[in-house]
């Protein structure tokens, strides 16, 4: 089974839209999937520039979305505990939640959302930054899918 990660903001490899960057409102973009294979207890979505001067940088940790969940809509509040059960952890600009991108001028950066069906629920407080993310997935993934936009200045 595939699964699919889209956003009605933009498409795969166009650029992400201002209001959804540093430049802007600096708003989460909506995001839509499809249906994870079976066995998927919960979602995890990574949000990182690998084209970052100093090596890839997180700007967005979502994990414990809900299996039935197919989407996230437009500017998701920056807490850490969400209504439906989700959690947010520390981005690399240390902040909880969604931070746009903001590169250096020159090159458009790459920006993969990345998104993880998992068979297991993940212990918040073993999830509060990209590193400790990863290593709570390891083991437990059972799809991904990424969608890639793009931005510069």
């Amino acid at each position: 089974m595939t699964l699919e990660l889209t956003s009605p903001a933009f498409r795969q490899g166009e650029a992400i839209p201002k209001q959804h960057t540093g430049d802007g409102r600096d708003v989460s973009p909506p995001l839509k999937w499809s249906a994870p294979p079976p066995g998927t207890q919960t979602l995890a979505l990574l949000c990182e520039d690998p084209d970052a001067p100093r090596g890839t940088f997180s700007h967005w940790l979502v994990f414990n979305l809900p299996a039935a969940a197919r989407a996230l809509d437009e500017g998701v509040p920056r807490e850490a505990a969400l209504p439906d059960g989700s959690r947010q952890g520390a981005n690399d600009f240390g902040t909880v939640g969604y931070a746009g991108p903001a590169p250096p001028p020159g090159k458009p950066h790459r920006y993969h959302f990345k998104l993880f069906a998992l068979n297991q629920t993940l212990d918040p407080q073993a999830a509060a930054t990209k590193p400790q993310l990863l290593k709570a997935m390891t083991g437990h993934i059972l799809a991904e899918s990424q969608l890639t936009g793009v931005y510069g200045r």
